[in-house]
This record gives structure tokens, C-alpha cells and sequence, in this order.
């Protein structure tokens, strides 16, 4: 088989990037080592900033996520036992939008199978070969039988543990990483949500969030121990807890039920340098991690895919390679505000285990600043709606 771009991952990333490049007329496959059923039954969050719905808009994939979503044009930060709001709107002149990562990824396969892209799900033993040539190409097995993709480029959406990464050569990758002491136990429950906006909480016994995915189902968050086991929070201790963390209003007001879905993730930064080994990109969750705290995981790959598209496009349009020279540095700028940002926003909101009292004072300090100033909200703000690509 023979295309243009390979990319590696059918998560919303390398679809994304599948159907961009589609509307530009440029060819891709897109081989995925899960099922469709499987990904389609990943629950993430979806808080999209401006620029991801303005991407998917252009896309022809945005008329769902205008009719389903929720426009949310601030947010409110809790901390002794009081509400705060950031107003986006006011501040920017942007808001987010509240709609899940997985009612992304159903709206790109359909526009992909729409259009009758090449979609191999359940590929395995996926390989990289030739991509420091000018003739890269690539190798999977499906039902026992292997096969062959060669290509001019190769995207590597496949994630943290997928094989593009592990195909780098390790005498030039670079890696840095944070992990944090802590993690967020989450459950999705059938209630309405306790507040129209994200509601998040800074409390001595540790963060929480209380968020949505629509008017009738919620997810909410609280920080745990990296050692705790998902088997030891009943429903019942776990909302208990969250009353616990949140303000009175929120406390008294907030509907619960029984949970749906329940797990414990932990929180880690992480970046890969370079993005770019010959004609292969990392795109996405391949060459970096956030704590979910900033809302920018997807929404960091989404910038990537915009880097990365828009060299490709440039190239097969007008024969110009300067964008591709530059992709991983043009995506590692943005990426590493949003890494900072992400920082700072767990540092700001969670209870370390290790924290002396005078660092818990700069915390409160910090939220008060940010929530008492203007130019302290608004460099919150900016950085929440999504900085410009």
C-alpha cells in the first residue's frame, strides 16, 4: 500500500490530522492497535479551548459539539470555604467548551468513514522503518497477515506507551519529567451538575473538582495517595469527602447517585525534545504529558496537529519544507507554556504531602492574588482559554 502521511494512532489527534489533511486533498492511512469499539469506550474529559473548536469547525466535525456542547465562559476557584469566579469572557474575550474527548473521537471517525478513509483498526506489531530516508516506511500485522505502507511521512499519534516514541533514536531524544505524590480519584455519576461552570476547590485535606460532561451526568475529583486502591472508596465515602472539600453552597446543594465509572490517575509532566526524527513527528500524548489540573491534554495535541498539518499542507501545496524543519520547535514553544501552566495550577490547588506551613501560606497567598487582581486573572484566563497558535 502506498499513501502520503502514515499516522500511527486513531485517538482524536490522528484522526484529526486524517481529516485536515483530507480537505486539503492529501492521502493518509491510519493504523490503530485497539479496536474501534474499544476507543470509542474511553471515557476523558473535554474542556476544548477556542482554537481546538474553531480546528474542528473547519474540520466539518463541529455541528455536534455546537448543538451538544456547553459554552462555559469562566470558571470558579474554591478556597476557604469561598467561591471565586475567573470571567473568560470579560478578561479574553473567549470561553472553552464543555464536550467530552470521546464525543470528539465519534464525530472524526464518522467524518472519516464518511469519506471512506483508510482506517485499520487492531493492527499489530506495528513497526517504523527508513524514517531518517526519504523513503520511509511502515509494517503491521492484521489477522496473521503482515503488510507494508510505504510513505512520505509518518505521525505518531499513538500515545505514551505507543511505538513511535520507542522508535526514536534514544542518542537524541530527551526526555523531562515530573511526578507528582499524589493522585485524582474520579467517578462519573448519572446527576446533575453541582454548578454551571468547573468548580475548583483548594482544601487542607486536599483538592477536588467538580465538573460535567452534560445536564445530566457529572464527574467529579478528588486527590488521593498515589498507593490508595479504587476498591477502598465506596460511593458513599467518596461523596462524603468531596462535601468535605468544597464550599457550604456546593456541600448543600450537590445531587449524588450512584457512581458509573470509577478509577484513580495519576499526575505526571512529561516532554519529549526534539518532536521531528527525519520524516516521523510525535504528535500529541507521544512527546508530552500534563496533569489533567489545566484542562490541556487534548488540547495540547490538538495545537500540535495544527503545527504539523499546516507544514504538510505548505509542503505538498507549494513545495515548501520550511514548516517541517520547524515543526518541533514551533509545537515545543506552545507546549512548554502549557506545561508550565499546567504546573502551576497543580501547585496552586493541591495539598502536598511535604508542604511546610509557609508554603501552604503562599498557596492561599497565590489564589488571592489571582482572584483579588485583574492582571492576576487574566494571565489565568489567558493561559485557560489557550494561548495562540
Amino acid at each position: 500500500m502506498r499513501t502520503q502521511v502514515a499516522i500511527i494512532g486513531a485517538g482524536p489527534s490522528g484522526l484529526l490530522l486524517s481529516q485536515i489533511l483530507h480537505k486539503a486533498g492529501i492521502d493518509s492511512v491510519v493504523l490503530e492497535r485497539k479496536s474501534l469499539d474499544y476507543v470509542l469506550g474511553r471515557i476523558r474529559a473535554g474542556v476544548l479551548e477556542q482554537g481546538l473548536v474553531d480546528m474542528l469547525d473547519a474540520a466539518g466535525v463541529g455541528s455536534r459539539m455546537h448543538a451538544e456542547g456547553h459554552v462555559h465562559d469562566g470558571t470558579e476557584l474554591s478556597f476557604e470555604n469561598k467561591r471565586h469566579r475567573i470571567d473568560f469572557k470579560a478578561l479574553t474575550g473567549k470561553s472553552v467548551m464543555v464536550y467530552g474527548q470521546t464525543e470528539v473521537t465519534k464525530d472524526l471517525v464518522d467524518a472519516r468513514q464518511g469519506a471512506d478513509a483508510k482506517l485499520i483498526y487492531e493492527a499489530e506489531d506495528v513497526a517504523l522503518h527508513d524514517f531518517d530516508t526519504d523513503k520511509p516506511w511502515v509494517t503491521y500485522r492484521k489477522d496473521g497477515v503482515e503488510h507494508r505502507i510505504d510513505c512520505d511521512y509518518i505521525a505518531g499519534c499513538d500515545g505514551y506507551h505507543g511505538v513511535s516514541r520507542a522508535s526514536a533514536p534514544q542518542s537524541v531524544l530527551k526526555t523531562f519529567e515530573r511526578i507528582y505524590p499524589f493522585g485524582w480519584l474520579g467517578i462519573l455519576s448519572e446527576t446533575p451538575p453541582v454548578s454551571d461552570e468547573l468548580i475548583y476547590a483548594r482544601h487542607e485535606r486536599g483538592f477536588a473538582l467538580c465538573s460535567m460532561r452534560s445536564d445530566v451526568l457529572s464527574r467529579y475529583y478528588v486527590q488521593v495517595p498515589l498507593d490508595d486502591k479504587v476498591e477502598a472508596w465506596s460511593d458513599e465515602r467518596f461523596w462524603d469527602e468531596l462535601r468535605l472539600r468544597i464550599d457550604e453552597k456546593a456541600a448543600d446543594t450537590i445531587v449524588t447517585g450512584p457512581s458509573i465509572e470509577k478509577s484513580i490517575a495519576p499526575l505526571r509532566s512529561f516532554v519529549a525534545e526534539p518532536m521531528k526524527f527525519g520524516r516521523m513527528f510525535l504528535v500529541g500524548d507521544a512527546a508530552h504529558i500534563v496533569p489533567p489540573t489545566g484542562a490541556k491534554g487534548l488540547n495540547l495535541a490538538a495545537s500540535d496537529v495544527h503545527y504539523l498539518s499546516q507544514a504538510l499542507i505548505a509542503f505538498y501545496s507549494e513545495r515548501d519544507g520550511g514548516l517541517i524543519e520547524a515543526y518541533s520547535e514551533n509545537a515545543l514553544r506552545r507546549i512548554w507554556k502549557a506545561e508550565r501552566f499546567s504546573w502551576w495550577m497543580t501547585g496552586l490547588m493541591h495539598t502536598f504531602p511535604d508542604a511546610a506551613p509557609f508554603e501552604q501560606r503562599m498557596q492561599l497567598a497565590e489564589l488571592d492574588y489571582v482572584t483579588s487582581s485583574t492582571a492576576g486573572a487574566a494571565a489565568m484566563a489567558e493561559n485557560y482559554v489557550g494561548l495562540p497558535y
